[in-house]
């Protein structure tokens, strides 16, 4: 990996590419840190303590810390994120749109235009959902109307300036932009969980350094883990007919199909967070139940420390990684392309036959891809139960590395791409 970056900088296209990618990055992170007015800067320290075991909390590993300051970036990505999910589903769900995304690349323009949309729509609605937490847990110094107009156009206005930074990324620099933004924004949390790595280290005490021993081999381990398991695939054998046209015979070749076995990427574990955390998120805006009610009970079931919350999470992850499976790749679409180009699977008939065939395979790979998506997001949290909570944001620690790991390997993979196309030589030559 390092000899490829190496390569890639000694290219002058690609190393402005390189270039131009990191400028974004600090331009971001400077984002990241400029507050925006009628924040009481004593009480900011609040926010990061109120969300714990919320979803306020994982929002804030993906925007760098910036939802816990309040700065102009607090949003992050989410709202493009969110964006992209729900034109991905509508593109499924409404015929117009579905055939938006068969005319290529024009239609994908279109597509893009309206994912603009929806983001600057979900933006100005997460801001003024945000504005209201800030204002209910009397963070603000000024309440008035003007002050709440002033907050809800800042968040929305950094919300869609992440979207347009993120996309001049894709249009000149290297790799997504959102994967990219993302991948800088756990990057500059790693100094704090390192930092709270060697302090269990450095403490004396025995239970101090075995969870700091522990958090080392986890993390190393899930590292390998995910490394092998993204570069995974079950590679189903194509062999194409045989045609004559004329005196030449065309097809005949052989391929291959490759089914990813983490084809869903990271989505089933933000779906899952998502749904898991609506309890401890929804009462942020209530007043906190008395200990020992039926209510304090209740939510302690859906804190980060608990059994159910793991189980749960683990169990929404397989569930939705089927879902995603199922909106995102269609068997039956596959099986009438290789029919029309005179594709078959060998030993198995064209059409219908096909279909299924492909659709038992993909339902155990995507199986063997959930389980493996689970271990890595519910062992981080189980090693945080049982440290009795003193891992912190350790325990969001595996959606971290799947997502730091995904995005690197892209990243390498497309400087690759870039190099092959630049130092290929023809028959010419």
């Amino acid at each position: 990996m390092f000899k490829t970056f190496a390569n890639a900088w000694k290219l002058t296209d690609l190393r402005k590419k390189i270039l131009f990618t990191l400028l974004i990055i600090v331009l971001y992170r400077v984002g990241v840190a400029i507050p925006i007015p009628y924040l009481n800067p004593a009480m900011l320290g609040e926010i990061a303590k109120m969300a714990e075991g919320s979803l306020f909390q994982y929002l804030n590993i993906l925007s760098g810390n910036a939802f816990s300051q309040a700065t102009l970036f607090a949003l992050g990505v989410s709202p493009y994120i969110t964006s992209s999910i729900v034109m991905q589903l509508l593109t499924i769900a409404i015929p117009a749109l579905e055939r938006l995304a068969k005319e290529g690349q024009d239609g994908q323009k279109v597509i893009n235009k309206i994912t603009r949309y929806v983001t600057v729509g979900l933006g100005l609605i997460t801001a003024l959902g945000y504005y209201v937490l800030l204002r209910n847990q009397g963070m603000l110094t000024d309440t008035g109307v003007f002050a709440a107009i002033v907050m809800i156009t800042c968040y929305c206005a950094g919300s869609s300036l992440v979207m347009w930074v993120a996309e001049r990324v894709n249009d000149h620099g290297i790799g997504n932009g959102i994967s990219v933004i993302l991948l800088a924004n756990i990057v500059s949390g790693l100094p704090a969980m390192i930092m709270s790595v060697w302090t269990h280290l450095v403490s004396g005490k025995i239970s101090g350094i075995i969870i700091a021993i522990v958090s080392l081999i986890i993390g190393l381990g899930m590292v390998v883990f995910v490394v092998f398991m993204n570069e995974s695939e079950r590679r189903l054998p194509i062999q194409y007919a045989k045609k004559v046209v004329g005196r030449k015979m065309y097809g005949g070749q052989s391929s291959t199909l490759p089914l990813k076995l983490t084809m869903t990427g990271v989505m089933p574990i933000i779906f899952a967070n998502s749904i898991v955390t609506i309890p401890a998120t929804i009462a942020l805006f209530f007043p906190t139940p008395k200990e020992g009610s039926f209510w304090a009970g209740f939510l302690g079931l859906f804190q980060s420390t608990s059994w159910v919350y793991a189980l749960l999470t683990f169990l929404l992850i397989i569930a939705f990684a089927y879902f995603y499976t199922a909106i995102s790749f269609n068997p039956i679409e596959i099986s009438n392309n290789l029919k029309k180009n005179g594709g078959f699977i060998p030993g198995i008939r064209p059409g219908k036959p096909t279909a299924d065939y492909i659709t038992k395979i993909l339902n155990r790979i995507t199986l063997i891809g959930a389980i493996f998506l689970g271990i890595i997001a519910v062992v981080p949290m189980i090693a945080n139960i049982i440290a009795q909570g003193n891992l912190g944001a350790l325990a969001f620690s595996g959606n971290s590395i799947i997502i730091v790991v995904g995005v690197i390997l892209e990243t390498t993979r497309e400087i690759e791409s870039q190099l092959t196309s630049h130092h290929y030589k023809g028959f010419l030559e």
